[in-house]
């Protein structure tokens, strides 16, 4: 085939001809060319042949231009180029540029390698020459080299094994060839190593071979593989360097040349000296120092603690063989030091390689002494006033000596007393292996024998170790001794008493007593009263025997109190009949009152001047009277009362402290006299005192009463209304405002008015009429006033003429309405600008148009103006209404303006609207003009994105080489969008993987290569690209692209993890598969194809392996003796096929270790010796008895080689064991398991030898094993025991079996045969008894006679027939004729009497011993044991008694609270064995009744029966009464639980009134009973209450606190229960009723009193209870009325049902208290008064009606003419409710400018001052009208009052108003007037 290249045919269009044509066509062409044509030819500027050269591979790419062809055509024809087909044309292609010029381009890479040169023949024709006819010229294409070869090794050994000990010398040799010229072919060879390691290797370049040396030693535990790579370098001198590799293991081969090394050692190991036998104690690890031969190592101790200590010869397990301890003289101070050797077990070496190291075995004491005292318990004496160290004597030959042994803290103890209560110490307080001790006597006050006469106590000694000390205790009784060291007590120290001054002879003045501890005449009994000391010692006389002392001689000045009132005198009393040890005791006299002295006062009359209306004197007045007789008694005391003059019932005074005060304020004008201002009272006061009878003195008091202005100005009406138009001229009148002053002269009823705010300079008011009128020249239109007024609230005064401070005034509201006229057009809020979406919902409302009118009640309406709105498209331009109907869109609601959308919005039709929106006021005045106003509303209509961008491909395909770099184009994708939003954004979406290698550019959707592309982890990537427009939201489309990744032969074989060793056994058959090897190359087709080579010097024919699936099979029959491993090389090469001698493939490398498993075939040879190995029974059973060995053919380093030895049968196998040597694994030792002593004769031993192989072998053979006897056991007696007694009735018969004797030995035959006889001691005990010597029987020989003999010492002896010595032991035994009398144990006394102290640890006592004797055999009879036991008292376990040495302790701490007393049975026994059965009808004799007593210590704090106290008291109740008790208790006992109450800290009052003055505390606490008393004198009008702690201190210091509430209370507030129950019925049970109530009714109930019944006649009814009390509010603490007590109580009546039934509760009322007076009215005079204060009052309604209707005009003009006042600067530092006063005064105007004098300012309650502004109602001050006299006030502030004051008031303040509003008026008025804090305020 050839090639031809037509000109024009790639430019012209084809076009199809019919046949017909097609035919004439070519007709024609040979026509002409028969005609005339001549032949082209080709330039080639005068060459012959035309030669390129051009250099291989990449250097000339594929479609390069390598050459021009020209050629010529004489006729001018169009040429036509070509190119023969042969082999290499495809390399070329022609390619027409003209007429006569053709290109040739390189369409295949060159490759010099496989072809070097081309040579083509080219062909031209003009297209005339005919078929086949062409013109020729040769074309030589020459390929020049470039370095494009990577050298390529010949096959080469991949692994090499050398010995560690192999000299230097060559390794291998490998050769390399490059396909490449000169240079570039040329190969050079350098060495490297994986890990660079290669000094030990080297590698030269000999005649292009790589020659591998060894240069050093290698050291296999240094490292024993080497990877080494040698790689094959061209010569290349510039460019690409082209480099061959070349692996190879070389495997260091191990030889024996190491000792063992030890890796576990420890050097120091510590272990207890308790540690049992076989302890482990360390072990040590060795190793072979051959790593690569790792032989078996054994251990063994060589030297150090060999008979303390051996090793396992196999784990190297150290541990113990024997006890160890510590405290052996034989070791050095606890240390061991053992050198350990570690032997390997070599079969090459000789001898066997080992090594040794020192290990330290240090042994730890252990605690296991016990301090120990000499002596099991100590007696000791002292006397009672000892002295502090006295020493204590020991008695009963006491050794007072305690040791402990031990080491260190284990063996350093300490000594202290327990349970003395510090009375005693011991020294030394420490003591060291052995110490003597003393006692001595620390706190002699307690050394008294009166109080205790023995002492019980124990002393410890306690070891200090930290952990577990051992201690000893050990009892000590102290008897004290008495001595007469007791002085006479009297019963009190001090002795009170009290006598009338006037007491006669023999009266009997005291009585007192004192006592002496000790006995007989030292004691009580001869106490004798020996002297009376003091100021009147000569005037009584004093009993010597009794102490009664009475009055010897009366008279005179000696018992005169006004004199003296005390007297001290001083009692002696003696013991000893008067002549003894002496003590004093101190008397007080008191020498009491008799009334004689009058009260006297201090002056001779009293005066006072009050005020008219006043409650209060100017001054006080207070009247005093003194008594001389003694103070604080009734004879002093003093009472005063109002006895005379015609006003007394006005007046009342104090009676105890003399104080008048006016009982309600006096009327001057009630009061008759003259015209003067002042009119006297005159009143007569008498003091009375006490005493009996009383006596009393009178005074005349005059009280001069001043006339005030006390009457106000008051208005005609309560509140003043008028409306009135807007537009009402100035000057109009309004209203007219009356007031009138109920006063009787002038200046005080003059009336003058004045607005005092609210005006707002709107409105005047005439000073005199009262009459309001709009102001001139102002207007009332509100909406010109700002803030916009509506109504305008005046305040309007009127004010007296009073002078001063006594000027009044009144005030009255006057309400102004403006009434509104419409006369203003509305006014629109600008609409502005809207947004609304295209595609809102029909029905949104998205515009409310907004107008107002400042006319009260406007008629608003709206509406769209069609002519003037208009619309716009996007482009601007108008949009008519008859193309989209614009207007129709809307619905504009005429009444709230609400535009509506009514049809959906089109973006593209129109966008922007013009809405002109009217509204109008419907409400105008009539005939006006219309009020319209106007505004435009331009809507945007929004676009609303809703078309997705489209992509212009429905989905993207592409693809990309692999490893192409980062940048390179993928492909570009463009979306559309029809929406106006058209900017996209692209991404790319998919999983985050590929994602990673790829880049996306937003903006221009241009996808590139971002990271690396491997073929072989993602051949293809599948994403998702999206396109987002840039609407809100945006929406967006997605289209799939698919890029395919073309591969590339970039990846290496892989082998799989896998082991790389293997274990196969040495039978396994031939063709067996060994492994999978699998290697893995990620690339695919042939670069990912895989081919398995096998290195065969490695293999040496025994294994093989599949090229293409790597499985790895036994070739050949293993023997593991012959090589027990193989290391095997696989090579793992792809493109094998196709590249493997080109260099393009590429390779791997693993190494596997095959293990050949040995199989067990072979069975162990038994050696056992023929003759029998003789040993003796005292062979040590640590050592080896003989040793054994075996062989096995197998491996010895498998189960199959190591070979076990058991014995598995035999007579006494059990008594042996094998151990396995460590040295030899298949050598054994027998063992004893434990000493043969006793266990002699011939064992013959069933040996057997087995290896540990599955199935193992085994071989068994006998071993004979001779133990022989040794007589080494004498005879030990079983019964009876040693030295023990052996009772035997007087009257037994010669024959009698007394007792039989039986002894055991260990040994055998006649070794252990034992016979028994008596030992023929000195005396004749021997004779009288005859003993069997084969039985042991022991019977009399003769007659026993206890008359002669009472007791018989025998010795038996046992012994043995052993040869040549026997051996024996003795029995001495007591053989007591006994009399036919049973004794049993008697104590000397009955009971035992002990005390304890509670919560003390580990009391002990020692119980008394026991009478063993009856009469009969006194002192003859042997002690023998006697054991006690506790049979009664003892069920809750709180004490132990040790049964044999009678020490009786308590288990736990006693608890006296729980109990105070113990009463045990204890049952003394001569059984000590059983739990005796106790009967107390036969086992009384044997009893003792322990009685234990329990004594206290202060270990319980009182506690208060309640943490808070609750009480009352009333004003009435007198000064030191009892009103209520605090308790507590305390559990102890005695002085323990004695409580002190004290009141802590201060009394703290709380809303108390009165009390100011109160300088002490107001209550005591009684100190012993608890008891509350008052200490001050309650009165009338106080209130609050008290609340302060108490305490509970008991003698210890133990102590509660609680808390304490009382409240003060009147006498009415109490409430009176009545209930069907006599008082001692229920008075237990009052607390129950108390809390029951309280929980109730939410309240603190106080109980005051509990009385029988009193009927209302003042009878009692002894069946019933009148309970008294008073209920608290828990919140505030205020104490309830008895009216709200009985809602309460009513309220939860069903709730307290239960509780009345349960009570019986009758009734429930007022306590009806009922105050005494000095005089009681008669019935008449009571009429009386009633009528004539009916009268009174109805008189003083009329009179008070009459005022409020006639002077409301005065009292306007007086407030008017008040708020005209001249006022100076206001003063800094006062508060806004303080008027400031003035240096002058303009007359008849304000005299009201001084602080208190005008109440009519103040707020409705003093107690205001506790409001916040916000409750307050501010306003700001208005102009005053033209009336006023000063118009600069501009410093002036407001006065405040409170709108509840007016509860007519609409108040326009934001402040919701106060319920105060409800209040009445006037009644406020009254209330401001009689303020005690009376302020005004300046206007």
């Amino acid at each position: 085939m050839r090639q031809t290249v037509h000109p024009d045919w790639d430019k012209t269009p084809k076009v199809r001809l019919k046949p017909t044509h097609t035919t004439l066509i070519w007709l024609l062409a040979f026509l002409q060319i028969v005609a005339a044509n001549r032949p082209p030819r080709f330039l080639i500027d005068g060459q012959s042949e035309i030669v390129v050269r051009l250099k291989e591979g990449p250097d000339t790419p594929i479609g390069s231009l390598i050459y021009r062809l020209r050629g010529i055509d004489p006729d001018g024809d169009t040429l036509y180029f070509g190119i023969k087909d042969q082999l290499g044309s495809d390399i070329l292609r022609l390619e027409a540029i003209s007429s006569n010029e053709a290109n040739i381009y390189l369409v295949k890479e060159l490759d010099r390698e496989t072809r070097d040169e081309y040579s083509f023949v080219l062909t031209l024709s003009d297209g005339h020459l005919g078929e086949g006819n062409f013109i020729t010229q040769s074309f030589l294409l020459l390929v020049e080299d470039v370095n494009d070869n990577e050298p390529i090794f010949k096959p080469y050994p991949s692994a090499i094994t050398v010995k560690e000990d192999s000299p230097p010398g060559i390794l291998a040799t490998v050769e390399a060839t490059d396909l490449d010229e000169g240079a570039y072919g040329q190969v050079l060879y350098n060495l490297q190593e994986l890990d660079g390691d290669i000094e030990n290797f080297s590698v030269q370049t000999v005649n292009g071979k790589g020659v591998i040396r060894l240069t050093n030693r290698l050291d296999y535990e240094r490292k024993s593989l080497y990877q080494l790579r040698v790689l094959a370098v061209d010569r290349a001198n510039q460019g690409r360097v082209n480099t061959g590799t070349a692996a190879i293991l070389v495997k260091v081969q191990d030889v024996e040349d190491q000792p063992p090394e030890f890796v576990v050692a420890s050097p120091v190991t510590r272990i207890s000296e308790d540690a049992p036998i076989g302890t482990s104690v360390l072990q040590v690890r060795a190793i072979d120092g051959d790593r690569g031969i790792n032989n078996r190592i054994s251990y063994s101790i060589i030297s150090g603690g060999e008979e303390h200590f051996d090793i396992d010869s196999s784990s190297g397990v150290v541990y113990t063989v024997n006890q160890l301890d510590r405290e052996d003289p034989n070791n050095s101070n606890g240390a061991y030091i053992l050198e350990i050797l570690a032997t390997e077990e070599s079969l090459t070496v000789s001898p066997m390689p080992s090594a040794t190291t020192e290990v330290t075995v240090i042994v730890t004491d252990v605690n296991d002494e016990t301090p120990k005292f000499r002596s099991d318990r100590y007696v000791c004496e002292v006397i009672e006033n000892a002295q502090q160290n006295t020493p204590i004597t020991f008695l009963q030959d006491a050794i007072p000596e305690v040791f402990d042994y031990d080491q260190g803290k284990n063996g350093t103890f300490e000594l202290y007393l327990r349970g003395d209560n510090g009375v005693f110490d011991v020294t030394p307080f420490k003591g060291i292996n052995e110490a003597s001790f003393l006692i001595r006597v620390n706190d002699p006050s307690y050394l008294d024998y009166e109080r205790v006469t023995v002492m019980n106590f124990s002393l410890v000694a306690k070891e200090i170790a930290a952990k577990d000390p051992k201690m000893s205790i050990v009892p000590i009784m102290v008897h004290i001794k008495d001595e007469n060291d007791n002085f006479p007590e009297f019963t009190e120290s001090l002795y009170t008493v009290s006598i009338p001054e006037n007491c006669g002879v023999g009266t009997t003045v005291a009585w007192v007593q004192a006592l002496d501890q000790d006995s007989d005449n030292y004691g009580t009994r001869g106490i004798r009263y020996t002297n009376l000391g003091g100021s009147v010692a000569n005037l009584l006389n004093l009993n010597p025997i009794s102490g009664v002392i009475t009055v010897k001689q009366a008279g005179g000045d000696s018992f005169d109190r006004e004199l003296v009132s005390r007297h001290y005198l001083t009692v002696e009393a003696r013991d000893d009949l008067g002549k003894g040890n002496r003590n004093t005791a101190q008397l007080i006299i008191n020498i009491e009152d008799v009334n004689d002295n009058a009260p006297m006062f201090l002056a001779n009359k009293y005066e006072a001047r009050l005020l008219e209306n006043e409650r209060q004197f100017e001054n006080p007045l207070i009247l005093e009277a003194r008594d001389m007789d003694l103070n604080g008694t009734k004879n002093s005391h003093i009472e005063y009362s109002i006895v005379g003059g015609d006003y007394k019932k006005n007046f009342s005074i104090d009676p105890n402290l003399g104080i008048i005060t006016p009982v309600g304020g006096l009327d001057f004008e009630q009061i008759p006299g003259d015209n003067t201002n002042i009119r006297p009272i005159h009143l007569t006061v008498r003091a009375r005192d006490f005493g009996d009878p009383p006596l009393s003195s009178t005074v005349p008091v005059t009280i001069y009463v001043q006339d005030v202005n006390d009457h106000a100005p008051l208005f005609q009406q309560m509140l003043y209304k008028r409306s009135i138009p807007e537009d009402m001229p100035g000057g109009t009148s309004v209203l007219e405002v009356k007031a009138r002053d109920a006063d009787g002269s002038l200046p005080n009823n003059r009336v003058v008015y004045r607005i005092q705010r609210g005006a707002g300079d709107k409105f005047v008011i005439d000073a005199n009429s009262g009459v309001l009128a709009v102001a001139n020249g102002s207007t009332l239109d509100p909406d010109k006033t700002n803030p916009k007024v509506n109504r305008y609230t005046l305040t309007v005064v009127a004010l007296d003429g009073g002078i001063g401070d006594q000027q009044l005034s009144a005030a009255v509201l006057v309400n102004i309405t403006i009434v509104d006229v419409n006369n203003k057009p509305p006014v629109l809020v600008e609409p502005g600008t809207i947004v609304v979406r295209e595609n809102t919902q029909v029905g949104t409302e998205i515009y409310r148009a907004e107008a107002y009118d400042l006319d009260e009640q406007p008629v608003l309406r709206f509406a769209i103006d069609r002519s003037g709105s208009v619309a716009r498209n996007e482009d601007g331009v108008i949009v008519p209404v008859t193309e989209y109907d614009y207007l129709s869109l809307w619905d504009l609601n005429s009444v709230d303006g609400t535009l509506r959308v009514v049809r959906l919005l089109d973006r593209e039709k129109v966008e922007t609207i013009k809405l002109v929106i009217t509204v109008q006021d419907m409400a105008a005045i009539d005939g006006g003009p219309l009020q319209t106003a106007t505004g435009t509303l331009t809507i945007i209509v929004e676009d609303e994105n809703d078309n997705n961008p489209r992509f212009r491909k429905p989905f993207y395909r592409t693809s990309i080489p692999e490893n192409s770099k980062n940048g390179v184009n993928i492909v570009t994708v463009i979306a559309d969008d029809a929406d106006k939003n058209r900017t996209m954004t692209y991404s790319v979406e998919g999983p985050e993987e590929l994602l990673s290698m790829v880049h996306m550019e937003s903006a221009t959707g241009e996808l590139v290569v971002a990271n690396r592309i491997d073929h072989e982890v993602y051949p293809w990537i599948n994403i998702t690209v999206k396109a987002i427009d840039s609407g809100l939201p945006p929406r967006y489309s997605v289209a799939e692209l698919f890029i395919q990744v073309l591969d590339e032969n970039d990846n290496n074989p892989i082998f799989e993890s896998s082991a790389f060793e293997y274990r196969v056994r040495e039978d396994v058959e031939p063709g067996t598969i060994l492994a999978n090897v699998v290697a893995n190359d990620a690339d695919s087709g042939e670069y990912g194809t895989v081919t398995y080579l096998l290195d065969r010097m490695s293999t040496q024919g025994k294994f093989l392996i599949n090229a293409e699936s790597g499985a790895l099979t036994v070739s050949d029959w293993l023997d593991r003796e012959t090589q027990p491993t193989y290391n095997l090389v696989v090579e793992a090469w792809d493109n094998y096929q196709f590249g493997y001698l080109s260099g393009e493939s590429r390779n791997a490398f693993k190494q596997i270790v095959v293990h050949v498993e040995d199989v067990n075939d072979n069975p162990p040879i038994l050696n056992i010796p023929e003759e029998c190995t003789t040993i003796t029974e005292f062979h040590n059973y640590r050592e080896p008895i003989v040793s054994i060995s075996a062989t096995d053919a197998d491996d010895a380093n498998s189960p199959n080689g190591r070979v076990q030895f058991h014995l598995v049968g035999g007579k006494g196998h059990e008594l042996f064991r094998f151990e396995q040597v460590g040295g030899d694994a298949n050598t054994g030792r027998l063992f004893a398991r434990q000493s043969l002593q006793d266990r002699f004769g011939n064992y013959s031993l069933s040996v057997e030898a087995r290896d540990l192989g599955a199935p193992a072998h085994v071989a068994r053979g006998s071993l004979r094993l001779c133990v022989a006897d040794y007589n080494d056991h004498a005879p030990v007696f079983v019964q009876p025991p040693h030295n023990v007694t052996i009772k035997v009735p007087e009257n037994a018969t010669v024959g009698t079996c007394v007792a039989t004797v039986r002894a055991v030995d260990a040994d055998v035959g006649p070794n252990g045969a034992v016979r028994y006889r008596v030992r023929r001691q000195p005396g004749r005990d021997w004779r009288a008894f005859s003993l069997h010597a084969a039985t042991g029987a022991l019977r009399t020989a003769l007659p026993l006679d206890r008359d002669q003999q009472t007791t018989y010492q025998l010795r038996i002896e046992a012994y043995d027939l052993g040869l040549p010595t026997p051996l024996s032991s003795d029995l001495d035994l007591t053989i007591y004729v006994q009399n036919v009398d049973n004794y049993r144990p008697r104590f000397p006394n009955k009971h035992f009497y002990v005390n304890v102290t509670e919560n003390t640890p580990d009391f002990e006592v020692y119980l008394p011993s026991v009478i063993e004797r009856d009469e009969i055999d006194r002192g003859d009879e042997p002690i023998l044991p006697v054991c006690f036991f506790i049979v009664e008292g003892n069920e809750n376990g709180a004490f132990e008694l040790h049964r044999n040495t009678h020490k009786l302790s308590t288990i736990k701490p006693l608890d006296r609270e729980q109990k105070s007393e113990y009463a045990l049975t204890v049952l003394a026994t001569e059984d000590c064995i059983a739990t005796p059965n106790y009967q107390s009808d036969v086992d009384a004799v044997s009893v003792l009744r322990v009685n234990v007593t329990v004594n206290d210590i202060n270990d319980n704090p009182p506690k208060f029966t309640s943490k808070i106290f609750t009480g009352g008291v009333t004003t009435e109740a007198d000064f030191g009464i009892e009103f209520m008790h605090v308790k507590a208790l305390d559990i102890d006992d005695g002085d323990n639980a004695k409580i002190s109450y004290y009141l802590m800290g201060e009394v703290k009052e709380t809303l108390t009134e009165g009390l100011e003055n109160l300088a002490v505390s107001p209550f005591l606490v009684n100190v012993d009973t608890g008891a509350i008393s008052l200490n001050f004198d309650p009165q009338k009008g106080m209130k609050g209450y008290f609340d302060f702690k108490v305490l509970a201190n008991d003698t210890g210091g133990l102590q509660d606190e609680a808390h304490v509430f009382i409240y003060l209370l009147r006498e009415d507030q109490r409430v009176r229960f009545v209930l069907r129950s006599h008082p001692s019925e229920i008075r237990e049970r009052i607390p129950k009723f108390r809390d029951k109530l309280a929980r109730v009714t939410a309240s603190v109930v106080n109980i005051d009193d509990i009385r029988v019944h009193e009927n209302k006649d003042g009878s009692v009814d002894n069946t019933k209870t009148d309970l008294y009390l008073h209920l608290v509010n828990g919140q505030d603490h205020s104490v309830f009325e008895v009216e709200q007590v009985l809602k309460i109580v009513d309220k939860n009546i069903e709730q307290l049902d239960d509780l009345f039934k349960e009570f019986n509760v009758l009734d429930t009322q007022p306590a009806e208290y009922q105050p005494l007076t000095a005089e009681t009215l008669s019935s008449n005079q009571t009429v009386f008064w009633l009528v004539w204060t009916t009268l009174f009052l109805a008189v003083l309604l009329v009179l008070s009606l009459m005022l409020c209707l006639s002077q409301r005009a005065d009292y306007i003009r007086k407030l008017k003419a008040a708020t005209a006042t001249a006022y100076s600067s206001p003063t800094p530092g006062e508060s806004d409710m303080t008027i400031r006063s003035s240096g002058g005064r303009v007359p008849n105007t304000n005299k009201h400018s001084t602080k208190g004098s005008n109440p009519i300012w103040l707020h409705a309650y003093e107690n205001d001052w506790y409001k916040s502004d916000d409750q307050l109602s501010h306003s700001e001050r208005d102009s005053l009208d033209e009336n006023a006299v000063d118009q600069d006030i501009s410093n002036e502030k407001p006065y405040f009052i409170t709108t509840g004051a007016f509860p007519s008031i609409d108040s326009n303040e934001t402040e919701p108003q106060s319920n105060q509003a409800k209040y009445d008026f006037y009644q406020q008025l009254e209330q401001m007037k009689n303020a005690k804090n009376m302020e005004t305020t300046e206007l």
